[in-house]
Formats: C-alpha cells, structure tokens, sequence
C-alpha cells in the first residue's frame, strides 16, 4: 500500500487521481459469470445471482464476507447451502469465467503512465482459498489498493472512501470514483469527488478520456 505523496495537491484545474471498483469495472461483467455458473452446475440461469444478490440470507452473507466478518470458505459453505450444492471453493468455481475488462484496465495503465495516480476500491470477494484478484496484479498496477475485508468496512460506507482518500494524500475534489453499483457512487459524491457510473467499457472511457484529455 503506498502512502500519500509528499505533494498531494493537484495542478489547478487537473484531477490527480481516479479510484475505479474492480468487479464490473476493471473486469468482464460479474453477471455474465453469475449466468455461465448457474448453467454449469445446471441451475436455472438466474439461480446464482439470485442466491447472491437478492435473496436476504445470501446478501447477509456477502456483507459479511465483504466486512471480513466470515471467511471465504464460511461464505462457501453459506451459499452452497442455499443453492443446495457441494459449496466447495464455491468462489473459485463461480467466478472461472471472470476475465479483465481489457479496454478499461488499458485505460487505467494509460492514466497512471500520464502520472494520474490510480486506486482501486473493491468490497472483497475473499482471498483464500481463491484470490479473485490475482490475475491483475493490482498492487503492481495501481498505487493504492483498498479491499474491504482488510479494513473491516465495505462500500457504501463512507468511512471506507475517507480511507481511501487519505492513502491517496488527496482531497476528494481531486479524485474520480468509477463504479458499476449506482449506489456507491453517493459517499464519492458527497465527498466531492466527480463519479462516473460504468454501464459499458467504451463509454466508461470515453468519459475518463473526457475529464482527462491529456492523459491518453
């Protein structure tokens, strides 16, 4: 994690920094893998996303994971019991088909290369006994990596985006927030930082390209 720059302030009239949300930001969208799951485990093609995301005890248990209440293997075992399946290295097997959104964490690569200092800002998805995150290298690729388990809070609370914002050494009017959950976006704002809502990979970078037009 590196820490905040000796000279955070940004030149005038420039953003120092964009923060981007890893899960249907920087990678394929989660519910294109939800669906190739439940068809895998011959489900009906809802059934995944469903159990995950709007079922209440499945919800629970993803807050719990994301705050690092439970460990990924209790999450597992949790949400393999409500689909009725074997929950081992459920996350592993559920998010085989997640790939990087190239066109997005090419963007990425080009900011920080232009010297925008780039975050990322992930509600966790658990690190054992599969770490979703490692086929992006993110500690390499960007200079502040914040995953919500680690520290005990998750979006949207807005305690997390205040920690983030502190790692960066940056005010949040310096800042871009890209996020896919709508919801998320609310803290980032009400800290000041300009948002981007990332509901498709070209148009996402349109916009960053938009805020930032000497930075490709």
């Amino acid at each position: 994690m590196t820490l905040p720059s000796a000279n955070p302030q940004p030149p005038a009239g420039r953003y120092a920094a964009v923060i981007f949300d890893f899960g249907g930001v920087l990678t394929t969208p989660m519910d294109d893998t939800a669906l190739c799951f439940a068809r895998e485990i011959g489900l009906p093609d809802d059934a995944y996303r469903h159990a995950v995301a709007v079922d209440p005890a499945g919800r629970d248990l993803y807050a719990q994971l994301e705050r690092g209440d439970i460990t990924q293997e209790e999450w597992n075992t949790g949400i393999g019991a409500l689909l009725g399946i074997d929950g081992t290295n459920l996350m592993g097997r559920a998010l085989a088909t997640l790939r990087p959104e190239r066109t997005v964490v090419t963007a990425a690569a080009q900011l920080r290369a232009a010297g925008i200092r780039t975050a990322i800002l992930s509600n966790s998805m658990g690190l054992a006994p599969h770490n979703p995150y490692a086929p992006w290298d993110l500690e390499a690729a960007h200079d502040v990596v914040v995953l919500s388990e680690q520290f005990r809070m998750r979006k949207p609370d807005p305690e997390i985006y205040e920690l983030t914002l502190e790692l960066l050494g940056l005010p949040g009017s310096a800042c871009i927030f890209v996020d896919d959950n709508p919801g998320n976006l609310v803290p980032a704002q009400k800290l000041g930082m300009t948002t981007v809502h990332a509901t498709d990979p070209a148009l996402t970078v349109a916009q960053l390209n938009q805020l930032i037009p000497d930075a490709h």
